[in-house]
């Protein structure tokens, strides 16, 4: 029976606040990140050429771990959301504290890796004599912090899974501020040179995932959830997050393909992608967002046994990636004139970016879709095929990607590649959500 017309609207007015109250406060969690590294290469741009580029090497390194154990968040957001669902809160709180124990294991592993090998890492990395002592001594320093980052990604994902972005967000924009304000002290006020600015931000990072533990635990307490270690809990996280490793590693293979190309184009065109670059990770974070409240929008409708809900979500998500990606489309667009003269006053270098500037513009709406329906899926627990999804994707980029260079193509056709590849995720996920086999549901999948 088809619903009348009011209804509907009352359905996608519930859907849109329900988007725009977790969508909004994600995305500023979501920019906290990129925040620390910024401040952090303010505070020790100061100190000198060197300090700066061994900062450069170190925060890349350890951008690139965040990024890889990234599923701890989706993963178990997702989880979480189910039984949130199926209103079983002390179940959902006690999946979220296996997906932290695993995060302290694995930054445990972390550290016992990274601080006898940090030498030769940062040599591998390419770091030049002068530069490679300062970005030895971040990154041990550093990766003390690392359990705490990973802790942060874990109980990010049970407050998602809760219905609740509000708190990472106030957990940020004050790890933000004790973050500058410890590397200024420690910087240059107790005279550490850069390893002032590595103890600060661990200082800092440990203090969000203090203030992250003290809700989780309180919330543990008044739903009756053990906080105690639970090895099938933490075993059945980590291979829920298996896939997702697979499908961040893929795209993380993508990126490193389209710079290793960007490399051999000429200076004036890696110069001009490192620009473009930049400018998509930004956009993907306002995207991102959208898809963040995907991911515990639909992991709570089908926890709750309702897959029309949920493919009712979907359907105005998705509507959100596209209109979000039209505007966003449109301020790149707007924003060239000003926006190029920021990175760069080298005209080679803005005649390079500047159309494949418009082939990222244009391709913002197939952005959003993408963005939107990998969460949708995420949120789903659909993990295996959005792996299997990437991997496809990675093996039509890598041909595609490197027939540029050999075909005589610049900068402007590697973004088209790109756009190919953002095509390809697009496509293959439309597939499976129109499919319907995403639509499993119950407090577990």
């Amino acid at each position: 029976m088809t619903q009348a017309p009011a209804t509907l609207r009352a359905i996608r007015r519930r859907h849109d606040r329900e988007i725009v109250a977790l969508a909004v406060p994600a995305f500023g969690a979501l920019v906290a990140e990129p925040l620390f590294v910024m401040a952090d290469s303010a505070i020790v741009g100061h100190l000198g050429t060197a300090q700066l580029a061994g900062l450069g090497v170190a925060s890349a390194l350890l951008m690139t771990a965040v990024s890889v154990f990234v599923f701890l968040a989706y993963a178990t957001t997702a989880a979480v959301a189910r039984r949130v669902g199926a209103n079983d809160l002390q179940a959902a709180i006690r999946q979220g504290m296996d997906g932290i124990w695993l995060a302290l294991l694995l930054g445990a592993a972390v550290i016992a890796v990274v601080l006898p090998t940090a030498p030769t890492v940062v040599e591998l990395f390419g770091a030049s004599d002068t530069a490679a002592p300062y970005a030895i001594t971040y990154l041990r320093i550093s990766a003390l912090g690392i359990p705490a980052m990973l802790v942060v990604l874990a109980a990010t994902g049970v407050l998602r899974g809760l219905q609740d972005t509000k708190t990472p967000l106030y957990v940020a924009i004050a790890g933000f501020i004790a973050n500058g304000a410890l590397n200024v002290g420690l910087v240059y006020g107790a005279g550490l040179g850069i390893a002032g600015s590595a103890w600060g931000t661990v200082i800092a990072q440990c203090g969000m995932a203090a203030a992250y533990l003290v809700v989780v635990v309180r919330g543990a307490r008044r739903h009756g959830a053990s906080l105690r270690p639970d090895a099938a809990g933490i075993r059945a996280s980590a291979q829920a997050g298996v896939p997702l490793l697979v499908r961040t590693l893929s795209l993380r293979a993508i990126l490193m393909i389209a710079t290793a190309v960007a490399a051999r184009l000429g200076d004036a065109d890696i110069a001009a992608h490192q620009i473009i670059l930049s400018l998509w990770s930004l956009l993907a974070f306002a995207l991102d967002a959208i898809a963040i409240a995907g991911q515990a929008i639909i992991g709570r409708y089908l926890g709750a046994d309702d897959p029309e809900g949920a493919r009712n979500v979907c359907r105005r998500m998705v509507q959100w990636g596209v209109a979000v990606g039209c505007v966003l489309g449109v301020l790149v667009v707007i924003s060239r004139p000003v926006f190029l003269p920021l990175f760069t006053g080298d005209p080679v270098v803005k005649d390079a970016a500047l159309p494949a500037l418009l082939i990222v513009a244009l391709s913002q709406p197939i952005c959003g879709v993408v963005f939107v329906l990998d969460g949708v899926l995420m949120g789903a627990g659909d993990g295996p095929y959005l792996a299997w999804a990437m991997v496809v994707t990675l093996l039509v980029f890598i041909p595609a990607a490197f027939l540029v260079p050999a075909l005589g193509g610049g900068l402007t056709a590697l973004w088209g590649a790109m756009t190919l590849m953002m095509t390809v995720r697009m496509l293959t996920l439309w597939l499976r959500t129109r499919s319907g086999r995403w639509l499993v549901t119950g407090a577990t999948r």
